[in-house]
């Protein structure tokens, strides 16, 4: 009988315990945000604005002043109370003081803020006998096989030998002539470093 007993509560204590685990909190799961979803698009403040680029404008508590604009090709945006502002040339910060100077006239104290939302300036453009021809972003120091290779390469009716750089400088376009295998051996001086704008040609 006292064993009947002892089996009864047992059963019990073990019924009423059940419930109260089911309820108990799970453990909490630390996670750490991932790369991708951290990683945002970074603008150096050495950035230099030009033409076709898009800066938001924000004035503080004066949204009528404030917007999107795009760099036009004179490298001007136009800002109501002030007009046509040369952007181009200019960092975003540089680019903020000069605004906030100008509005003094007009606003105490103003508070502005300028940030590149695209960056369409820097550019390079493939066109002719390469794998995938068209604009290609310019990163810091890309040079003219650095260039080919994110193009994918010369297709197999390329004339390497009659490469050139097409390049505006001061108004005029001049062109540069390539000596593509002599470079692609590992002569560096003829690995050219390439400027915003560029258009390599590839017959």
């Amino acid at each position: 009988m006292k064993t009947g007993s002892f089996l009864i509560v047992a059963l019990l204590a073990q019924a009423l315990l059940s419930p109260a685990q089911d309820k108990m909190p799970p453990a909490p799961v630390t996670t750490q945000p991932s790369a991708t979803a951290a990683a945002a698009p970074v603008v150096p403040d050495s950035y230099i604005i030009g033409a076709s680029d898009v800066v938001v404008v924000t004035v503080l508590k004066e949204p009528t002043l404030s917007g999107s604009l795009l760099v036009r090709p004179d490298g001007m945006i136009s800002i109501p109370l002030l007009g046509d502002i040369m952007a181009s040339g200019k960092t975003p910060v540089q680019l903020a003081n000069e605004v906030t100077t100008k509005l003094k006239k007009y606003i105490q104290d103003p508070n502005v803020t300028v940030v590149l939302s695209q960056m369409n300036s820097k550019k390079v453009y493939l066109i002719g006998e390469v794998a995938k021809s068209g604009p290609e972003e310019l990163t810091p120091g890309m040079t003219l096989l650095q260039a080919i290779a994110t193009a994918g390469g010369l297709t197999q009716y390329a004339n390497a030998k009659k490469i050139y750089i097409l390049r505006s400088e001061g108004g005029k376009q001049q062109k540069i002539p390539v000596q593509y295998k002599q470079a692609l051996r590992g002569d560096s001086s003829l690995n050219l470093s390439l400027s915003p704008g560029d258009t390599i040609v590839v017959p």
